[in-house]
């Protein structure tokens, strides 16, 4: 069977965790979404995309326990698409008990599994036991306790609009502080806290590492060119091999303290060797503007 062009996100998880933020987001981005399709329609739906809209390459279907019938075939299912050659990718959401619990008390909004008999507590462990097996077979899991609703369309515009209609890999490269916390969607973490900091020079502490005197100080020191030489090499023999087990997107993050300075400099010095090897790539600096 051909592999098709169609890069197919299942979007699921457990109520009140953020998915229908998550379906408008992939909407804004360029996605044709449809929110709780019935899953033993879906290689229908495919079918039809294919006759109809030969051109659709990105499709975001969210799938939740309100379909809970689906549950007991969905592998059989997944596995019949991603026969057919789909590339096909399950992005579970989830959240701490407690904060689901807080948001359906804040929106009022009936639990899809509460009965008059039974609890908002009760009816989130429920969700959660029967939807653990489909977690488990998850491409990607994320954890929305600590997003709020900004947070979260910024981190599927981030990953997902960099999601190319070509079968190689696209590569996120990302700075960050550590201060601010680790970014949730990072397949790769390097910390460069190792390297001196210019923050610590009073001349470079107000500029960020997007500006050549700080640039040119973090690389004028050996430790910094030869981490880097070794690096990009690291990470460029291992993209094949992303690319051979059909992953579509990498996020590489490159973090130091507060995100301002060093991150920054090695993170734009090693998107252009990825870029310079004929990967698509992209940039980002999460923290470089906050204070601290």
């Amino acid at each position: 069977m051909p592999k098709r062009d169609t890069h197919l996100v299942i979007v699921t998880g457990l109520s009140g965790s953020g998915k229908s933020t998550a379906i408008k987001a992939f909407e804004d981005i360029g996605y044709f979404c449809i929110d709780n399709l019935p899953v033993p329609l879906l290689p229908h739906f495919l079918q039809l995309c294919e006759q109809d809209k030969p051109d659709l390459k990105k499709v975001a279907l969210g799938i939740d326990i309100r379909g809970r019938s689906f549950l007991h075939d969905c592998d059989r299912l997944f596995h019949h698409v991603e026969s057919a050659g789909y590339a096909l990718e399950i992005l579970f959401f989830e959240a701490a008990t407690e904060v689901l619990q807080r948001r359906f008390s804040q929106t009022r909004r009936l639990h899809p599994m509460s009965t008059q008999e039974s609890s908002l507590l009760t009816a989130i462990q429920e969700e959660r036991e029967e939807l653990a097996s489909l977690r488990a077979r998850s491409t990607r899991i994320v954890d929305t306790s600590e997003f709020s609703v900004h947070q979260l369309k910024a981190l599927i515009t981030r990953t997902y609009s960099m999601v190319s209609d070509r079968e190689r890999i696209s590569v996120q490269v990302l700075s960050f502080g550590f201060k601010y916390g680790l970014p949730f969607e990072a397949d790769l973490v390097m910390d460069v806290r190792f390297l001196p900091n210019p923050f610590f020079v009073d001349a470079l502490k107000p500029l960020s590492g997007c500006e050549a005197p700080v640039r040119d100080w973090v690389l004028s020191h050996p430790q910094a060119a030869q981490f880097l030489d070794d690096y990009a090499a690291l990470l460029l023999k291992l993209l094949p091999q992303y690319v051979q087990e059909g992953k579509r997107y990498l996020t590489v993050a490159v973090g130091c303290t507060g995100g301002k300075h060093r991150s920054v400099v090695i993170a734009e010095r090693l998107a252009d060797r990825v870029r310079a090897a004929g990967y698509y790539t992209v940039l980002f600096h999460r923290d470089v503007h906050l204070d601290g």
